[in-house]
């Protein structure tokens, strides 16, 4: 783990004096609120009916996959696989597959799969961490991509791939983040993954879905378990496919999961604060599929803002700043809180170095918040300024708005409003209290 000391920052703002920050209004955004509520009975009905040959599972060694995206009751569902597994007669065992993810180490993929609840004691079998895979095929697409695929599963006499499956944060397509991404990149570990970002992301769509079938064709893959969560962050689809129907159902969920992303009910605004962003929040730290801003084309007409302003990082990122590049401004505090070895690991493996840049930084939130009033362009009221202040990409049920923005929201069913105006309240540092849902 490196950090830098960043020193602090005071450097002279013409017209500064003048910012005032508007009153905020907190108000809730009612989206599907459909979810699961007995996770385990409802994973061992999808598991049990699911047509295949659970005879031939006994005696078998299969291994199951474990990514780096945060999804509630995790341990809970791996540790209910593996129950069902060993009442088949099969001998189930746990690999990471989360790419370059914890530093493309396998301490650090174990850490993430320890804070997330995953422990050989937890889920009473084995846990098998390794960097190293082998190549299993090839793609025909121009650069000849291989294939590749976890030693240890592998060896095993079967694969059972898990994940969660949501939109993609740098590219659109039939498949995104999701099973067939497991297989490409999450289960290809360290070196797979960097090979297959060393096309770009713009091949993503085309290729993801040629990785899978090649993989599928290949490997002995008992099946595929999606997980699909809520605006909420609850759980709101589990389903288990077959082997030949893994990508069909992977696009299946894709398309739920698209139509339950929590999107906010406005446009058009001044400044976006957004409390936290982490890996275990999107692969971009904060989605673009919220916040219009990412790596490649395609998320810029989603949301619109002139500023964002990033306070700080989830504990569960480990310091990895990914996202952070599309900030405009943000604190001191948060930056001394980057693992820039992590961080710039993830970067160079898929190959972009640009999300690498750090944006202008402030001592406090509330120096930060006004010079992202300050800077906004066309805006002669500051009271009037449009901000909206949000946890996370995640959490979008109950976000902070400045008075200007309450035209916007006052007369949809979806909105509610839940206070009066009020001031932000800034600590002695001029820091604000972490945002709660």
């Amino acid at each position: 783990m490196i950090k830098i000391d960043f020193p602090p920052m005071n450097f002279f703002v013409q017209g500064i004096e003048d910012v005032t920050i508007p009153k905020m209004v907190r108000i809730r955004e009612k989206y599907e609120d459909d979810k699961i509520d007995d996770i385990k009975a409802h994973l061992v009905g999808e598991l049990d009916g699911l047509d295949i040959d659970r005879a031939a599972l006994k005696g078998k060694s299969i291994a199951i996959t474990v990514g780096s995206r945060g999804i509630p009751s995790l341990p809970l569902m791996i540790r209910t696989i593996c129950d069902k597994l060993k009442e088949w007669g099969a001998e189930p065992f746990i690999i990471p597959a989360m790419g370059s993810h914890g530093g493309g180490t396998v301490e650090g993929n174990v850490q993430i799969l320890t804070d997330y609840g995953i422990t050989e004691e937890a889920m009473n079998v084995p846990i098998k961490a390794s960097m190293d895979v082998v190549q299993i095929g090839t793609i025909p697409d121009g650069a000849n991509t291989p294939v590749f695929c976890d030693k240890y599963a592998a060896e095993a006499d079967g694969i059972i791939l898990f994940n969660k499956v949501k939109p993609h944060t740098d590219f659109k397509g039939y498949v995104e983040s999701g099973i067939c991404k497991m297989i490409a990149i999450g289960i290809a570990k360290h070196y797979g993954c960097s090979w297959f970002h060393r096309q770009g992301f713009d091949t993503f769509a085309e290729r993801i879905p040629l990785v899978a079938k090649e993989f599928l064709s290949k490997m002995n893959v008992v099946m595929g378990i999606g997980v699909v969560q809520n605006a909420y962050d609850e759980i709101s689809e589990i389903k288990a496919f077959p082997k030949d129907r893994i990508i069909e159902g992977d696009h299946e969920l894709l398309e739920i999961a698209r139509r339950r992303l929590p999107k906010m009910k406005f446009d058009n605004i001044d400044v976006l604060v957004i409390d936290r962003i982490g890996k275990n929040i999107s692969g971009e730290g904060a989605d673009p599929n919220v916040t219009g801003r990412g790596s490649m084309p395609g998320f810029e007409d989603d949301f619109h803002c002139k500023k964002m302003f990033v306070r700080g990082m989830t504990e569960p990122s480990h310091g990895n700043a990914c996202g952070l590049c599309f900030a405009d401004v943000t604190t001191r505090k948060c930056l001394q809180g980057v693992d820039w070895e992590s961080t710039w690991i993830n970067f160079s493996t898929n190959t972009m170095l640009s999300a690498g840049k750090i944006p202008v930084y402030q001592n406090s939130d509330y120096e930060a918040l006004r010079l992202a009033i300050r800077t906004c362009t066309k805006l002669t009221d500051y009271s009037q300024a449009r901000i909206a202040r949000i946890r996370d990409t995640l959490s979008l049920s109950e976000i902070e708005i400045s008075e200007a923005l309450l035209p916007d929201v006052m007369n949809r069913d979806d909105v509610e409003i839940l206070s009066e105006p009020y001031e932000l309240e800034f600590d002695k540092d001029g820091n604000l209290e972490d945002f709660k849902c």
